[in-house]
């Protein structure tokens, strides 16, 4: 398993704690409760949900959509009422501006019993439609499947990204309290609308979602039967800094300067991806495009001696030596001038080529990245003008300010990784083991922002922590998958579905089956599947640190591998 050391501990040997003394470990309960099966019901109440009265709520829109009227993966969504509004509208006396934390609701006339909260992406601001899809490519979502479903826009709107860093509680609502704000108000309207609330609630979420999830998880456990964090951004202050450190990297090998595409161009990609493939395909005991044993690659793969170095100009079939230097020193992970370490390391993956994660690595860093650390992350925002020039402020800001003032009481009263991570180092379960509760985690072994080695080492400290984690949470890596979804991987397969039963059924997910979306497929086809592979090609996703290994049969199908430990041994990625 990977042992990355934990990016709290040397911050707290600077403020002179330890953490073996601010750490309690409760001994776990005899007999954990086992969640009872959700109930199924009928939508009493749609029309006269316009009158739902909760305190500093106001309800704005209120209407029965006909099944048919939404389609997912190609087939009809059903009857359901949606339901809109406001909780806590105010005007900022920071910035004049006026926040609410705007929400949506569809409550199907065919009611599960259940209760999704929906967490949503990017920097908030917007409240996309209340599907309960935390991912892409699921062919049943939660709508369909039966659950009572909230959207929200974390208080406040795409109008004023990112400028609300400057008000304390957007901040605030932003990074925790908007969900806390609106379960309890959701579930008093399901009430309403069926005349009982939710036998059981979920979160779900992916990347900024995730992180909500996560944060859930220690702040609102008692709250939530279910949590399914995707590619989740629970260090988010840090992953940000992360990104834009990166950035300054590529930009020391770009060919045009402040254009990081030129850095490191798809083709020198493809050539990187193929020496990952050439070394570490294999290892599963199957040459089929994927890695499967993550572990090992990374214990075999070396950049100076798998990816060919260029003789002369860089043609595209080879790097250059100082473009290997970077690479390496990307995927070790973000350091301070010191050395101190900013970010964890990325794992080395085929789908290093996957346009995903190259936006994320050249564009998003110039671009997304200086806002989240310029106006959210940074003690005090800064100057509006950094907006005019954001690829100028990320090349050139002081890389060791930004990387400590994320650890730093800012204007919410609290440092920007309080405000936004989850509580203490994130692995206090108590309450989530305790009360039944379950989390099922997933994460893509390419994702380009968010780095799986931060899941896995996160996974690695609950595990010591408990001795027993696997009773209540898990965690699946899908090998050559991007940020959230896509790439060179079998990235279809329903989460959701098997946290339910895991919650409610007592039956743990040993592993699931995942396809990929080659053509004609309903969720829609993933451009990035090779064509090589069958269309519909199935996997076994295993929960870490088992892999799937290749067991004889059809090369394309999930039923030809099981879940076996890794070969690579423990601490490898460290």
């Amino acid at each position: 398993m990977r042992k990355i050391p934990h990016l709290l501990a040397g911050l707290a040997a600077v403020a002179g704690l330890s953490l073996a003394a601010t750490t309690a470990y409760a001994a776990p309960p005899t007999d954990p409760p086992q969640v009872a099966p959700a109930q199924p019901g009928t939508l009493a109440e749609c029309a006269a949900l316009v009158d739902f009265a909760y305190d500093r709520t106001q309800i704005d829109v209120v209407e029965l959509v006909p099944a048919g009227a939404l389609e997912n993966a190609g087939s009809p969504v059903g009857e359901h009422c949606l339901v809109t509004g406001r909780m806590n509208e105010r005007v900022s006396e920071v910035d004049g501006e006026t926040y609410a934390i705007g929400f949506e609701m569809r409550l199907p006339t065919d009611w599960s019993g259940r209760f999704l909260y929906q967490a949503n992406g990017g920097m908030d601001g917007s409240v996309t439609p209340a599907v309960g899809a935390p991912m892409g490519g699921q062919l049943e979502n939660g709508l369909q499947q039966g659950f009572a479903v909230i959207s929200s826009d974390a208080g406040h709107s795409g109008d004023q990204n990112p400028l609300f860093g400057f008000d304390p509680q957007a901040r605030l609502d932003y990074g925790y309290q908007a969900v806390g704000t609106l379960t309890p108000m959701a579930k008093e309207l399901i009430a309403e609308a069926y005349g009982r609330g939710p036998d059981t609630s979920y979160i779900a979420g992916g990347s900024n979602g995730g992180r909500h999830t996560m944060v859930a998880s220690t702040r609102y456990a008692d709250q939530y039967d279910g949590f399914l964090p995707v590619a989740p951004g629970f260090n988010l202050p840090q992953a940000a800094v992360a990104q834009i450190w990166g950035a300054q990297q590529w930009n020391t090998v770009a060919t045009t300067p402040g254009d990081l595409n030129t850095a490191f161009t798809p083709e020198e990609r493809g050539v990187v991806s193929q020496a990952i493939l050439d070394r570490c395909d294999a290892i599963d005991r199957l040459a089929d495009g994927i890695v499967s044993d993550g572990e090992r690659c990374t214990k075999f793969f070396d950049v100076g001696r798998d990816i060919p170095t260029c003789d002369g100009d860089r043609d595209g079939t080879c790097l250059s030596s100082a473009q290997k230097e970077v690479l390496d020193r990307v995927m070790a992970g973000a350091v301070t001038s010191t050395g101190d370490p900013i970010y964890t390391s990325f794992p080395w993956d085929a789908g290093i080529s996957n346009s995903g994660w190259a936006w994320w690595k050249f564009t998003a860093s110039t671009m997304l990245d200086p806002m989240a650390v310029g106006f959210l992350f940074s003690p005090e925002p800064e100057d509006p003008s950094i907006l005019a020039d954001l690829s100028g402020y990320a090349l050139n800001v002081d890389i060791d300010e930004k990387a400590a003032g994320i650890w730093e009481q800012g204007i919410t009263g609290e440092s920007p990784m309080d405000v936004a991570t989850p509580l203490g180092d994130g692995t206090d379960l108590d309450t989530l083991r305790d009360t039944g509760a379950k989390m099922l985690v997933i994460h893509g072994a390419s994702d380009g922002v968010f780095s799986p080695d931060d899941t896995a080492r996160w996974y690695d400290e609950v595990a010591d922590r408990y001795k027993s984690e696997r009773n209540f949470v898990r965690y699946f890596e899908v090998p050559g998958m991007a940020h959230v979804q896509g790439g060179m991987a079998t990235d279809q397969f329903d989460a959701l579905g098997a946290l339910v039963t895991w919650v409610e059924q007592g039956e743990a997910p040993d592993s699931m089956v995942a396809t990929a979306r080659g053509e004609g497929n309903l969720a829609g086809v993933n451009a990035e599947v090779p064509a090589e592979w069958s269309a519909d090609r199935t996997r076994t996703l295993c929960p870490y640190p088992e892999v799937a290994r290749y067991t004889g049969g059809d090369p394309e199908t999930a039923s030809s591998f099981a879940c076996k430990p890794s070969s690579g041994g423990p601490g490898i990625r460290g």
